[in-house]
């Protein structure tokens, strides 16, 4: 695989994701840019998911029909081509971190993946769906790591 690389202009890799972003905030998803798609890469797909969730991995944010030649994405940015998985909050697109308060911060994980053939997701695909056009179809990923904690 090659090397592609995940940041955010929002936060650090490893660093408290901003408050802005947060599920009480109103959900604004953060700014993302990443670098070194495979010119193989067909389409992008990207996940958000709180590992540190108390009843396990909760899924904040699922996108497929990422266009390859794409750097990035602004904060809260919404592109009708653009599939919007449903996320554990049960709407489809972004929902921000909410862990429990008092837990220590939990770890959100943005994963990049650049796919060999189009993943054929629409709006409001499962977290089912999107591994199962992932599987046997990933080219690169790259990752990013954000905590929080109230």
């Amino acid at each position: 695989m090659e090397e592609m690389t995940l940041t955010s202009p929002a936060f650090a890799d490893q660093g408290p994701i901003p408050a802005a972003h947060s599920h009480a905030a109103g959900d604004v998803s953060p700014a993302l840019r990443w670098t070194g798609v495979p010119a193989a890469c067909l389409e992008l797909v990207l996940t958000c998911e709180d590992p540190d969730a108390p009843g396990g991995t909760f899924l904040h944010w699922a996108l497929g029909g990422i266009p390859p030649e794409r750097d990035g994405l602004g904060a809260d940015e919404q592109r009708p081509r653009i599939a919007r998985g449903r996320n554990d909050y049960g709407d489809n697109g972004y929902g921000g971190p909410q862990p429990p308060v008092g837990d220590p911060p939990h770890r959100y994980v943005f994963t990049l993946y650049a796919l060999r053939r189009p993943s054929g997701l629409t709006s409001g695909f499962a977290i089912d769906e999107l591994r199962a056009a992932v599987r046997h179809n990933v080219l690169a990923t790259a990752e990013l790591v954000g905590t929080y904690a109230r």
